[in-house]
């Protein structure tokens, strides 16, 4: 097991459906499936990371109901700590509705942050020594920024070292990218933050060095089918995916960054770690849902054995 890691972020349930396409406005459409789950982003991330035998505190805000529940279970499920978890007596459990196009995969998404959107500095202070005495901090922007500002600063400060999931999108201080050692946008967000279309290699580097400008050590930039962009200061280059049946991609992202993050906790270097993050999305698009797709480090590691060439 790697080094102690703090993932900070949000939690909500997943109500997912599939149908034959995906709805126009006024329109209603037949689904033919319905999943409830354990989701968000941040969530998700540190299911994956756990399961890929990480070292994980998961820190998350849940209100006083019954979906609260579902979060509470799939942890105790997996054996994973639930005392930084924190409550909410005046807002619900957040929730995301996800409607799945059962023939292109394709999927939108509304959530709804409810707890994890009223994170404060009495919730921040008690996990505050947790991350001091974590090797990193991975966080993305859908819990309330502000609490997402002060837990990176803590960190920052404390020589920990800051993974920035860039999803939900938004503008990012500047202030901010100089505390953050490796961001992970996919290629939607790192255009919306950069104003760059990432639709070459040659502009996807141009995207790193806008981060580099900003004081970030490290770019990953996630390219769905065309792979992983990979960039530090002194060299870059794209890691390709390997082909398999994707079933859903919800939660790849997701998976992707909970890979990257125990397999540098682990001491891997930057390009090994994408390798690994790559396999455990790999496995995880192939399955449905986000939460219980995520793979268990067997899995991952029986498939980076079956794909040589990753």
């Amino acid at each position: 097991m790697g080094n102690k890691v703090t993932v900070f972020g949000s939690f909500v349930v997943d109500l997912m459906a599939r149908t034959p396409h995906l709805p126009v406005p006024g329109e209603t459409v037949k689904g033919t499936m319905f999943k409830m789950g354990p989701g968000g982003k941040g969530f998700n991330q540190g299911v994956a990371a756990h399961k890929a035998g990480g070292n994980v505190v998961m820190v998350t805000k849940l209100g006083r109901d019954t979906f609260a529940n579902v979060a509470l279970d799939a942890m105790k499920e997996l054996n994973m700590d639930t005392s930084h978890v924190f409550f909410s007596d005046e807002t619900e459990t957040g929730c995301a509705l996800i409607s799945v196009d059962e023939n292109t995969s394709q999927n939108e998404i509304v959530v709804i942050l409810g707890a994890c959107g009223t994170i404060n500095d009495k919730d921040i202070k008690s996990v505050e020594e947790e991350i001091k005495s974590s090797e990193y901090l991975l966080t993305q922007l859908e819990t309330n920024v502000d609490a997402t500002e002060k837990v990176i600063d803590i960190a920052h400060k404390n020589g920990v070292k800051v993974i920035l999931n860039t999803a939900p999108v938004q503008p990012i201080p500047d202030e901010l990218y100089q505390k953050v050692d490796l961001i992970t946008p996919n290629e939607v967000e790192a255009e919306i933050l950069t104003g760059i279309p990432i639709d070459n290699e040659e502009n996807a580097l141009k995207a790193a060095n806008f981060f580099f400008e900003k004081g970030v050590k490290s770019v990953v930039i996630t390219w769905g089918k065309r792979g992983v962009f990979v960039a530090t200061p002194e060299k870059h280059s794209v890691l390709s995916v390997p082909k398999v049946k994707v079933l859903d991609t919800t939660g790849a992202g997701d998976a992707f960054n909970g890979g990257l993050l125990t397999a540098l906790s682990e001491g891997k270097d930057l390009w090994e770690a994408c390798r690994f993050a790559n396999a455990l999305a790999s496995v995880a698009v192939q399955r449905m849902g986000t939460t219980p797709a995520m793979p268990t480090r067997d899995e991952i590691d029986a498939f980076l054995a079956e794909h040589p060439e990753m």
